[in-house]
């Protein structure tokens, strides 16, 4: 099992508002394209380490920025 979680995004502008914030509290993230077995509007997506998921899932909710999904990578 991968140890990768990729979150998708509606717009752009809210991948790019999850990198800042996630970025600025330490979090490891990387911009990928969608894997192409999820769907997604936007054309990038946030990977981060799936044993950070609780944290990173926590401040997406808290800084009010909308997503599509998340999936642990396999």
């Amino acid at each position: 099992m991968n140890d990768k979680g990729v979150i998708l995004f509606h717009t752009t502008a809210a991948v790019m508002r999850a990198e800042k914030l996630l970025l600025g509290k330490g979090i490891k993230v990387k911009l990928i394209p969608p894997p192409r077995q999820f769907s997604s509007d936007c054309g990038i997506a946030i990977q981060f380490e799936w044993a950070d998921k609780d944290q990173v899932m926590q401040l997406i909710s808290k800084s009010s920025l909308e997503y599509e999904s998340v999936h642990q990578m396999s």
